[in-house]
């Protein structure tokens, strides 16, 4: 199986001058735990909801530090044609729960932790039936679910 197959659309933002909050507010609405910041067509770096905790745990004012100032500038990327199981080493090794995807140098998705979890799961079964409906997992059914008030 290849990233292409279950990677989600990034959350993007052109903004680095965006504050924690906003990012925060953002990560929130579209359910997902990171944004991918572009200048253009180039990624300019990613900011995760651990990076926003770490700064304000560490004191920083969610509504007065700019994302430039917390987000990962050097990001690991991969291709879609990556294998999952490729994917999901690229992520242990280097410590990641979000990796963007990029084709021909443009961002064309993200992998989380999260779809990579669900596809391996999935893939455990007894009886011949797959345990888990990896369709499930997909964010865009998630935030629809959201929206109808359940939280997951």
């Amino acid at each position: 199986m290849r990233v292409a197959e279950i990677m989600t659309s990034a959350t993007i933002t052109d903004s680095t001058t965006g504050t924690l909050r906003s990012a925060a507010e953002l990560m929130w609405k579209q359910q997902t735990g990171s944004l991918v910041i572009v200048d253009g067509d180039t990624i300019a770096g990613i900011i995760t909801e651990r990076d926003v905790l770490r700064a304000v745990g560490r004191g920083a004012d969610p509504d007065q530090e700019p994302i430039a100032d917390v987000m990962t500038r050097d990001v690991i990327t991969a291709e879609p044609d990556t294998h999952v199981r490729d994917a999901a080493r690229l992520m242990a090794q280097h410590w990641i729960r979000h990796l963007p995807i990029v084709d021909d140098g443009r961002l064309a998705g993200i992998l989380s932790q999260r779809d990579v979890i669900g596809v391996f799961a999935a893939l455990w079964y007894e009886n011949g039936v797959p345990e888990i409906d990896v369709d499930n997992l997909v964010r865009e059914r998630r935030l629809a679910r959201i929206e109808a008030g359940d939280l997951d």
